[in-house]
């Protein structure tokens, strides 16, 4: 046991060192100078039954203060709880910038639901702007005043085709408390963003819920018609841009929120399970090592810890709490950003836990075929519709 603690532990200081800075909340949005010419900018807002927050997200993009022209779309995909009509009401009554309506219809074969609303949105979007950059947005993202402004201005300053930020998400009750800083602990520990952002790196993600893109780079890449199937579009629009040869930007938010909320468990679980096996590509072996690098890094340092000290075995008990510590070290940064208590910090091999066990059952519920299910569509298979 004491060989599996001690290669935990170098795991860990490999990761510290090694793995991109992933623990650092210091990547932020560019300060840009402020361009000549502010280009026109287009908001596209996918929308399925977002009733319930986008009385909050929505009046938040009308007003925000840009020296340019810009302009929002909301596409309401199917809703069945009034979405589209509320948003009609929202930009009657608080004015700001010009909105629009409109609804794609049915996704067809091969396409996912969010991926066609965005399509759809873009081509309406550009004919009727002729928009010089694109704010792919979601419909539980409420931006600050300035936010549009800075997110130009840093991509025109650094002259980067695609900007994006991973909005603060809601922390408010025990279970957000417990789990939401850790998916964006493990995210940047997957993704590392320094490495992210350098032009020369493969390593490609974004945050879905804040992109900013160029239009020409929108063209260069084919998006969104070239990830049409993805489930994980973020990332895949990601890639698609830097493949092409697009620089793109990702970093932690100071201006972009995430109002929807997870209050208990099961709605964090369901969060996290509908797209984690995709991740891994629906892939039995790449799913099984994961586990095993799950258990590996964040399971052994406390059973090694406690276990060791129980059993008197002292130098097992010393490697775990070494490998423990780190771990719980690198993680006080995200606990700060979010503003939480840093106690929390050793509790995350509990957290890593369960996020294993949504791991494992997220491919279950592939293999019953109600993987990805999301507001009553379902991913199954490749090429099935969302």
């Amino acid at each position: 046991m004491w060989v599996v603690a001690g290669v935990s532990l170098a795991a860990w200081v490999w990761l510290l060192v090694g793995q991109g800075g992933f623990w650092r909340t210091d990547v932020r949005l560019p300060e840009g100078t402020e361009p000549a010419r502010w280009p026109k900018v287009a908001v596209v807002v996918p929308a399925r039954d977002e009733a319930e927050v986008l009385g909050v997200s929505l009046p938040s993009l009308l007003a925000q203060v840009y020296p340019g022209e810009a302009e929002v779309f909301l596409v309401d995909d199917g809703s069945s709880d009034g979405t589209g009509e509320l948003a009609e009401k929202l930009g009657a009554s608080h004015g700001g910038l010009p909105l629009t309506v409109t609804s794609p219809g049915e996704p067809p074969a091969g396409w996912t639901g969010k991926l066609w609303a965005v399509r759809h949105g873009i081509a309406l979007a550009r004919e009727r702007t002729g928009a010089d950059y694109l704010l792919l947005t979601d419909a539980d993202i409420a931006h600050r005043p300035d936010s549009l402004r800075a997110l130009v201005a840093g991509a025109v300053g650094a002259d980067l085709d695609m900007v994006s930020q991973m909005a603060r998400l809601r922390v408010e009750t025990g279970w957000e408390r417990l789990i939401v800083p850790a998916f964006v602990y493990f995210f940047a520990q997957l993704y590392p963003f320094r490495r992210i952002n350098r032009p020369r790196s493969r390593t490609a993600a974004a945050a879905g819920g804040c992109v900013l893109i160029r239009s020409t780079a929108v063209t260069a890449a084919r998006v969104p018609d070239s990830i049409r199937q993805s489930v994980i579009d973020d990332v895949a629009l990601a890639r698609a841009v830097k493949r092409s040869g697009g620089r793109i930007w990702l970093g932690l938010a100071e201006q972009v929120d995430s109002v929807r909320p997870y209050p208990g468990l099961g709605e964090l679980w369901r969060m996290v399970s509908r797209s984690a096996y995709a991740q891994l590509r629906h892939n039995p072996a790449v799913l099984a090592g994961t586990v095993l690098g799950l258990a590996l890094i964040y399971l052994v340092p406390p059973v090694a810890a406690i276990g060791g000290a129980l059993a008197g075995a002292w130098p097992l008990s010393a490697l775990g709490f070494a490998a423990w510590a780190v771990m719980t070290g690198s993680y006080l940064p995200m606990l700060r950003y979010y503003g939480q208590p840093l106690w929390l910090a050793p509790l995350l091999p509990y957290t890593a836990g369960l996020y294993l066990l949504m791991t494992v059952y997220s491919a279950f519920e592939h293999y019953r075929g109600r993987g990805a299910a999301w507001k009553g569509r379902t991913y199954a298979r490749p090429d099935a519709t969302v």
